[in-house]
């Protein structure tokens, strides 16, 4: 598919809305339209991941309910807490810079890691086992520099929220939204859309 016709999807391992997502965006066969590019919305967070507790746990359980009725028929589990996600993101980087469709295997590798098992994925020998590799990619620099590029390109958008798909055009679609939105999302912002490729998206 040509380059011009590729949409951007803005993820962070760490929100469930990004990973019910992309299981969306799998399940309907959307996702090979999509440049994935991992941002840390919550970059303050530590390694290794602490167990939240109180007000934290709470807008946690809150999350992941919202997301079950979102989307009942997806496997997620309660983690104990966020990981920091810079390390998996820059791994993800660079697997994809390497071999687009290794890395995003090993990007639904790390969400279902964490929303399945709750393991913690900033921990950087999870990430070894994950990507099968005795030398993770983060340690060439590449990874960073390739993550580094993907914040700025979100930051642009000026929105500062996860998920969020930018059509070729701009146009954006911000959240978790039902499939039907999506579906027309991308039919209305490709470039064979009428000739044209000038859809937009309210």
């Amino acid at each position: 598919m040509a380059r011009n016709d590729r949409f951007s999807l803005f993820s962070d391992f760490n929100c469930p809305f990004c990973y019910a997502l992309h299981e969306r965006l799998h399940n309907i066969n959307l996702l090979t339209r999509c440049d994935w590019q991992g941002v840390q919305h919550a970059p303050y967070l530590p390694r290794p991941m602490k167990v939240w507790q109180g007000t934290l746990a709470a807008e946690l359980r809150h999350e992941v309910e919202m997301v079950r009725r979102l989307s009942p028929e997806l496997p997620l589990e309660l983690p104990a807490g966020k990981p920091n996600t810079g390390h998996a993101i820059a791994l993800a980087a660079e697997q994809i810079d390497r071999d687009r469709e290794a890395g995003m295997t090993l990007v639904r590798a790390i969400y279902r890691a964490f929303w399945w098992e709750g393991r913690d994925i900033s921990d950087p020998r999870v990430l070894v086992e994950l990507a099968r590799d005795d030398a993770p990619g983060t340690h060439s620099g590449n990874g960073q520099r390739i993550a580094g590029k993907w914040s700025s390109a979100w930051e642009a958008t000026g929105q500062y929220r996860v998920p969020m798909i930018v059509a070729p055009d701009g146009n954006q679609l911000v959240g978790c939204v039902p499939t039907e939105m999506i579906v027309d999302f991308f039919a209305a912002n490709s470039v064979d859309h009428k000739g044209n490729g000038r859809g937009h998206h309210e």
